[in-house]
């Protein structure tokens, strides 16, 4: 990587004007911008980013997240055609921090939407792959502006990884969409409270041959779950449904209720708040990452390190005298 050199960049002029005129090439040559970690690219993607800020906003933005198995791919497929369907361009990114030790996300493999993938209003973008979730979740939310302004009407943000991009994706949507199996007894032990709590919808997929009766029960088992938690700021109450993506059964009713959460959003004036607050806790994961990034970048921490994890090991000095250490060595650094 060290003698990587960038292909030819534009100005940031150009690539604006090719995201606000649609232009495919011009918008995933700009998204690499953003997900790049040169400094030079890291101008640039600001510049883009500050002028294509008045045309993006403009969407439904909707989380979707899954146990392994329920049958993501084809739900988003599905999902997506349907929408198309309906006159919308749909953008689907997904979030995923493991990609770089797993070497790739179900995004990346665009085979498992393959009809979707060759779809003129569909455009599939793959997480850049990152060491931390919030630097991840940081460029994805300036991918989902790009789509924006290129004219997606419609922002799906799947997360791949289970934990802490669930909270991520739920921190920069409008909608969060929970995909669950039948069989429910077994998956409310494995599914966290957390992420139940943060679901606007729950949808029990694959509801089709010798399913539909265990997904009938496990519909009503999550309604009854779903009671115990407390009424939600949005004033939104969750619903549980059924579907097939592979039969395509259920898929129209889904988007139906996210319209529906839409008007009581917009109306009770939740849409607009919610949106203000995320853009603020965009503002302060940016300095967290921007505040690591200048730590770790540092010669004087990478050289302490190497010796404090020593001592540590040695039993020398404790890890929280270590990070007292080298914090105070640091700030010397400013």
């Amino acid at each position: 990587m060290g003698n990587y050199r960038p292909r030819k960049r534009l100005d940031a002029k150009e690539y604006v004007k090719g995201v606000l005129e649609g232009d495919r090439v011009l918008l995933s040559r700009a998204i690499t911008i953003v997900e790049s970690n040169l400094a030079s690219d890291k101008i640039l993607a600001k510049d883009i980013i500050q002028s294509i800020l008045p045309s993006s906003g403009k969407s439904i933005r909707i989380g979707i997240t899954g146990v392994p198995g329920v049958g993501k791919s084809t739900f988003i497929e599905s999902f997506g055609k349907h929408l198309i369907s309906q006159g919308h361009k749909v953008a689907i990114l997904s979030i995923d921090p493991s990609s770089q030790r797993s070497k790739g996300s179900i995004l990346g493999d665009k085979t498992r939407m393959e009809d979707l993938a060759n779809m003129e209003e569909a455009y599939i973008r793959p997480s850049a792959s990152g060491d931390t979730l919030g630097g991840v979740a940081n460029k994805t939310g300036e991918t989902m502006l790009l789509c924006e302004a290129a004219g997606y009407d419609v922002i799906l943000i799947e997360t791949v990884g289970v934990g802490q991009s669930e909270t991520a994706v739920h921190g920069m949507t409008d909608f969060f969409l929970l995909l669950m199996l039948s069989g429910a007894g077994d998956e409310l032990q494995g599914i966290k409270k957390g992420i139940m709590e943060m679901a606007d919808m729950l949808v029990i997929n694959k509801a089709d041959g010798d399913n539909v009766k265990k997904s009938q029960l496990a519909r009503r088992q999550y309604e009854n779950a779903l009671h115990i938690f407390p009424q939600s700021e949005s004033g939104w109450t969750p619903v549980v449904t059924t579907a097939s993506a592979l039969k395509n059964i259920g898929i129209a009713q889904i988007w139906d209720k996210v319209q529906e959460y839409k008007n009581l959003v917009t109306e009770n004036g939740y849409f607009k708040s919610n949106r203000k607050e995320q853009q603020i806790q965009w503002m302060y994961n940016n300095i967290h990452e921007e505040l690591k990034n200048l730590f770790y970048s540092s010669d004087q921490v990478k050289r302490s390190l190497i010796k404090l994890e020593k001592d540590i090991i040695q039993s020398k000095v404790s890890p929280v005298k270590a990070a007292e250490m080298i914090i105070g060595e640091f700030k010397k650094t400013l």
